[in-house]
């Protein structure tokens, strides 16, 4: 069966209406086609839900298209999304400036809308080719579920976005009891099959598209769930808890019980400036060496205050 490969969602930043209707016209065949009429407004759109290309003017009255570019090219979220200019100015110091800043491309007004089109094609294949190498660079090698890293960028997104909705955030960290007596026992081959399938119980617990289980290091996972009260943390910590007991891995090292087992460490949070996603995570963090200190195969969670 063949895979389809998502539409491309390109962004035409420009504050004149002819030119966006141009655009618009030419690449809305191929591509999934959003606008914007200023910089602030391009930023907002980028924020809510990035492209995967954008195409910026530069002269624009509010905020020029230098200064959008600077700013998306220091945020890491952004970071990576290629920007193309098109522009009036064609002094070779200005096409320099915008490549220097971060852009990818830089095409003269008035502009032949083939090249256009050629362009933008050719630079949204090398982000969709990026863009696997980097899906590829943030999965667990071991597990197949996301890594560390991956973890850290969706705790930074989610938080970001958690702080402008004013919606609670929870992590839930995890760890499995008497791991290294476990790998003692059965052997590291029987260990890593042991992680393998805590990671997999783990990630079909949760059935929301925004939320990410993750291997945080060793036999340590992590779960980040967005728009989740601490009520519904437990209730998810609870759920991955009974499934890997569920599972009836026998675990004769464990002073715990007969079978692999879980301890759990949950934390909540509603976002606010000034704070970071850091402090949540410590939270939780402490909440699961609590419950490991109360005897493993449980669960603590608390609210940040």
């Amino acid at each position: 069966m063949e895979i389809q490969t998502p539409t491309a969602t390109v962004l035409i930043v420009d504050d004149a209406p002819s030119n966006l209707a141009i655009l618009t016209e030419s690449l809305r065949a191929e591509f999934d086609v959003r606008i914007a009429t200023s910089g602030a407004e391009a930023l907002r759109l980028v924020d809510e839900s990035p492209p995967d290309l954008i195409l910026l003017d530069i002269l624009m009255p509010d905020m020029d298209g230098y200064e959008v570019c600077r700013r998306l090219k220091t945020h890491p979220v952004t970071r990576h999304i290629p920007v193309i200019f098109l522009t009036a100015k064609g002094d070779v110091a200005d096409e320099t400036m915008g490549l220097a800043i971060g852009a990818v491309d830089y095409i003269i007004k008035p502009v032949s809308i083939p090249i256009v089109q050629a362009r933008v094609r050719a630079h949204v294949e090398l982000k969709r080719r990026g863009d696997l190498l980097e899906t590829l660079s943030m999965r667990d090698g071991l597990t197949g579920i996301p890594n560390r890293r991956r973890f850290d960028d969706s705790l930074e997104r989610a938080w970001r976005q958690a702080l402008r909705s004013g919606t609670p955030l929870s992590l839930v960290m995890a760890d499995i009891d008497c791991f290294k007596a476990y790998n003692d026992t059965y052997g590291h081959m029987a260990g890593d099959e042991c992680l393998r399938a805590v990671a997999r119980t783990m990630a079909g617990v949760l059935k929301r598209p925004g939320d990410l289980a993750a291997r945080f290091g060793g036999e340590e996972f992590v779960m980040v769930l967005e728009d989740t009260a601490l009520s519904g943390a437990l209730y998810l910590a609870e759920s991955v808890r009974e499934a890997v007991e569920a599972l009836g891995m026998e675990n004769k090292g464990s002073w715990v019980g007969d079978v692999v087992t879980v301890t759990l460490g949950a934390a909540c949070t509603v976002p606010a400036p000034g704070q970071s996603p850091e402090a949540l995570l410590g939270l939780a963090d402490r909440k699961l060496y609590e419950a490991k200190q109360a005897g493993r195969n449980r669960i603590l969670g608390a609210k940040a205050i």
